[in-house]
């Protein structure tokens, strides 16, 4: 063998143990890739989207009605999705769904530009396409929630799905790192948000084109598992009453959880620039240099969100590591105890820091200990597809999610109500008080994958 071909192949057995490492097959790395582009354009856009739809005239009320409607199409769109996956394919429902996510950005694109509407005596404001928008947008990442799990799991062992997870997590969380922080820099371009905005809504356009034109002509579907046609109400009701027994108790207390951070989740970017209107406002001396930073409201809440992903993808590998040794469970609730206490860190750490740290670090320290919360994901995917069926991972995901998801409807509604009418502070404590229920129900009944066991 030359000294070449053996610097190849040591490069290639290199490559191979790294993706054995992060169950990287093919079709995950692709789906991750994929999964990159669309996650990046979804993160830079919608964590600011309450802030857009209030700078377009939108109540607080308002802001909690969209995040309801929000919930009524992750509970509708999940199941479908991954009906039509089984049927036709995870390559070809991917594209779909991706070419209905990427239209919804461009929708969100040009609604300052409608300008209200009248018609018949009553008036269409601007911030109302935001909710047209939303319908699009998140058709890939609801309508293919199924294919997504699916494909996972008939690429990965059983062992080892926690990895698989974690792998496309670590992809997609990237994303969730870079994306809101790119906002940021573009926000800071224009002294008027919703100037300032459109540029970011302009790249999510582009990266959803970009995340449809790689899954579709790369993803290989010669071993996609297709099922039968979808059969219905009645295929609906049989996949309800044969969802797998492990995942009820997983069911009850992620639904609680799920509750909890609904009621709050679209508050967070208006906790940081309304309500405490926190920007950052400082110099930094590096290299025999000084450098002023002076960060809105909300670019700061761009970098907050950096700082929380940058936690999720230090922590997700090792996590999921870690339950292939304790189980997948421990992992999975530590995860949703972090989701259960976020809101009352959020809404009380100033005022117990008070002024012995500037509220600016208060809020990073916050924003870290939130990242913290990616932990268990890689484990909850596992604990929800593992016990399915070859060929019925999509339905059974896709039922989960219905479930799930049908009954966190309300929540941000009941947040926005608490948030307009009562105050805040009541509206974060309620949903810490649901969430840690959840948690507690999950650690006393929550069952583990016999594959981790």
């Amino acid at each position: 063998m030359t000294d070449v071909a053996a610097a190849d192949a040591e490069r290639s057995g290199a490559l191979d143990a790294f993706r054995r490492f992060l169950a990287l097959e093919r079709d995950v790395l692709v789906l991750s890739v994929a999964m990159f582009a669309f996650s990046l354009g979804f993160q830079m856009t919608t964590r600011y989207l309450p802030e857009y739809m209030v700078a377009l005239g939108a109540s607080g009320f308002a802001v909690g009605l969209f995040g309801t409607f929000g919930n009524v199409i992750s509970a509708l769109y999940p199941y479908p999705g991954g009906a039509v996956s089984d049927r036709i394919g995870s390559r070809y429902a991917l594209t779909l769904f991706g070419l209905l996510s990427t239209a919804g950005f461009a929708v969100w694109l040009v609604a300052p530009a409608v300008g209200p509407i009248t018609a018949g005596g009553r008036t269409v404001e601007p911030w109302v396409w935001i909710f047209v928008g939303l319908a699009l947008a998140q058709a890939w990442k609801s309508f293919g929630l199924g294919a997504t799990f699916a494909v996972v799991k008939q690429a990965t062992a059983p062992s080892r799905l926690a990895a698989g997870f974690a792998s496309t997590e670590t992809f997609r969380r990237t994303a969730f790192l870079i994306g809101p922080v790119l906002a940021a820099v573009l926000i800071g371009l224009r002294a008027e948000f919703t100037a300032s905005f459109r540029y970011v809504l302009a790249v999510g356009v582009a990266f959803g084109v970009l995340g449809t034109a790689v899954q579709h002509v790369l993803y290989d579907a010669s071993d996609d598992s297709i099922g039968d046609s979808f059969a219905g109400l009645d295929r609906i009701r049989r996949d309800l009453r044969e969802m797998p027994a492990p995942l009820r108790p997983l069911l009850v207390g992620d639904t609680l959880v799920r509750f909890a951070n609904g009621m709050v989740y679209v508050f967070f970017v208006l906790v940081v620039t309304q309500f405490f209107q926190v920007g950052l406002d400082t110099t930094v001396a590096l290299g025999g240099f000084s450098y002023e930073i002076d960060l809105s409201p909300q670019a700061f809440f761009g970098y907050l969100l950096g700082v929380e992903m940058l936690v999720a993808l230090l922590i997700m590998v090792p996590a999921s590591k870690l339950a292939e040794r304790v189980g997948l469970k421990p992992v999975v609730a530590v995860g949703f105890a972090v989701y259960a206490v976020f809101p009352v860190v959020l809404i009380y750490a100033p005022a117990l820091a008070g002024s012995a740290l500037p509220l600016s670090a208060v809020m990073v320290a916050v924003f870290a200990f939130s990242g913290l919360r990616f932990a268990g994901l890689p484990s909850h995917k596992a604990l929800i597809v593992g016990p399915a069926e070859r060929g019925s991972g999509g339905r059974v995901t896709g039922t989960y999610y219905l479930l799930r998801n049908a009954v966190v409807i309300p929540s941000a509604a009941v947040g926005g109500y608490l948030w307009d009418f009562v105050s805040p502070e009541v509206a974060f404590t309620v949903a810490a008080v649901i969430g840690v229920a959840g948690t507690g129900y999950f650690l006393a009944f929550g069952e583990e994958f016999e594959a981790y066991a």
